[in-house]
């Protein structure tokens, strides 16, 4: 019994268990519809993204990778671009890139240090992706 008899003068019956556990249940399962509802309008629009490598040039212990971007999304958004060496089969050696806030519709340049890749200038490929 969850009441005393001093606070439950009427002896009114008290919540069961199913009862309190099923109220819990639907107050979880609400949260997650409201955080996926959010999250949904958050993200809405943003990209997708275009990336090529304008240039790579040796630097210190790495290379420095200038990349072009382009949102073809109705939102602001940022990408993240992954540069790897597409002659290299293994797939332990990619950069991933994050690129400054993309206007919809326009495009960015910009220019990142890597040190992922080795400090050898080769052909490299670029993949970037939309949330």
């Amino acid at each position: 019994m969850g009441l005393c008899e001093r606070c439950n003068p009427l002896g009114l019956r008290d919540s069961s268990a199913s009862q309190v556990h099923g109220l819990a249940l639907i107050g979880v399962a609400a949260a997650v519809i409201i955080l996926a509802v959010a999250g949904h309008l958050a993200i809405s629009g943003v990209g997708p993204f275009d990336g090529r490598i304008v240039s790579a040039a040796a630097v210190s212990g790495g290379l420095s990778i200038t990349l072009q971007v382009t949102n073809r999304g109705t939102s602001v958004g940022h990408t993240t671009c992954r540069v790897s060496d597409p002659a290299d089969r293994s797939g332990g050696r990619d950069a991933f890139i994050l690129s400054p806030q993309v206007q919809p519709g326009e495009t960015l340049t910009f220019t990142k240090r890597v040190v992922e890749l080795g400090p050898a200038v080769r052909n490299l490929m670029v993949e970037c992706s939309a949330p």
